[in-house]
């Protein structure tokens, strides 16, 4: 259930309620972190206008762009203002009812589309007073920065007043943008619902249905381990005393162990139920569905599989391959960008929480055959679990 067939009419006070439980800074609750992100954002509204002027090819998912950041926008007004003791549906109800002095007023009644009841007309490209209002908030937000610096802020007043001034703004960029607040709140509701649920429940396996001949395993056991052939090592895997799969070295001038990545495909496998690789591997194509077989399992999404696993290798270096990283704290632009890579495929619709945790499970397996150099992988599909464990020698 996407965001908006649950939300079906959007207050602003539901939209802060679903937001405030993922507000991740709950140990530090000062103002800085979110001024921070709403300047970070507003930037980012700016970045996303500035590549539309300059390059149309290089921004033809402009709107959806600019209705992510301005949903972002949102995010960190609500939390300002509830850190400082506000009420954002206060803020947002004072423009509404055109208040002369400030009524520190919840309206929990109040919907984005009563802020906005007239029709959003579509542009093709932004219109001139859009970069003004652009640069108006900019300076808004900047503004706001000075003012929690001076503290100026420990009087609410000020700090509504300052909200006041950028939600009026905010609400003026989406409508220029051709967009409304409330698309842009439901975009953020499900961005966030799909980074940080309340409840992880994980869909049914996508070959189910299929014919047993044709389904990735549910439970498999692999031994990996590194050998030296020729004075080179290489890593050879086994399952049920066969070899499976090709030899590996890391294909790279400068070694990475980049040989022991197939346990990123085993945990694509044991999380998502998902890897063409593996299918590859395992001759578990499905080939009674000749569409299914050519697409879903053949060479292009091999490819887009191995893609994410050797970019997501190149992000994950420079992080120690995720040692420190808990759930949560995988970056978002990461996941994010995995989900581009699959556009279009079966995993398409998979929440960024379950990447997160194929990647995290996946990286914890691969540091385990770094300092072994081998190891048993268990998938275990029943459990979503990718385990490890020594491997004698």
């Amino acid at each position: 259930m996407d965001a908006a067939q649950k939300y079906p009419t959007l207050t602003v006070s539901t939209y802060v309620e679903q937001a405030a439980k993922t507000d991740r800074g709950v140990e530090n609750q000062s103002l800085a972190f979110p001024l921070l992100g709403l300047f970070g954002e507003t930037g980012s509204l700016l970045s996303a206008l500035k590549k539309k002027q300059r390059d149309h090819a290089s921004s033809v998912a402009y709107s959806e762009e600019v209705a992510e950041e301005l949903g972002d926008v949102l995010w960190y007004l609500a939390t300002i203002a509830r850190r400082g003791g506000l009420h954002l549906s206060a803020v947002a109800g004072h423009l509404y009812r055109s208040d002369e002095t400030w009524l520190d007023k919840p309206d929990d009644d109040l919907t984005f589309e009563a802020l906005q009841p007239h029709q959003i007309i579509r542009a093709a490209a932004p219109i001139p007073q859009f970069e003004e209002t652009l640069l108006a908030l900019a300076a808004e937000v900047g503004a706001a920065v000075s003012d929690h610096q001076s503290g100026a802020f420990s009087d609410k007043h000020a700090l509504a007043k300052r909200l006041l001034g950028i939600f009026t703004l905010v609400l003026r960029a989406s409508r220029e943008a051709g967009l409304t607040l409330e698309g842009a709140a439901l975009k953020n509701l499900h961005k966030i619902s799909g980074r940080w649920p309340e409840q992880r429940i994980y869909p049914p396996h996508s070959d189910d249905t299929r014919d047993p001949d044709e389904r990735l395993p549910r439970l498999m056991v692999i031994d990996v381990f590194e050998k030296p052939v020729g004075g080179r090592p290489f890593v050879f895997q086994r399952c049920n005393d066969l070899f499976i799969g090709d030899r590996l070295t890391d294909n790279s001038h400068e070694p990475d162990d980049y040989r022991f990545h197939d346990v990123f495909h085993y945990a694509f496998v044991a999380v998502l139920g998902w890897s063409p690789v593996v299918r590859s591997l395992l001759r578990l194509k499905r080939k009674s569905d000749s569409k299914l077989d050519e697409t879903e399992d053949g060479a292009r999404a091999i490819l887009i599989e191995e893609g994410i696993s050797t970019w997501v290798f190149g992000q994950a270096r420079p992080l120690d391959y995720f040692r420190d990283t808990k759930r949560g704290q995988v970056p978002i632009d990461l996941l994010k960008q995995i989900h581009q890579f699959v556009e279009g495929y079966e995993p398409r619709d998979y929440p960024l929480w379950m990447w997160e945790e194929a990647l995290l499970q996946g990286y914890a397996a691969f540091r385990f055959l770094q300092e072994h150099r081998r190891g048993r992988v268990t998938i275990d599909f029943a459990n979503r679990q990718l385990r490890i464990e020594p491997l004698a020698q």
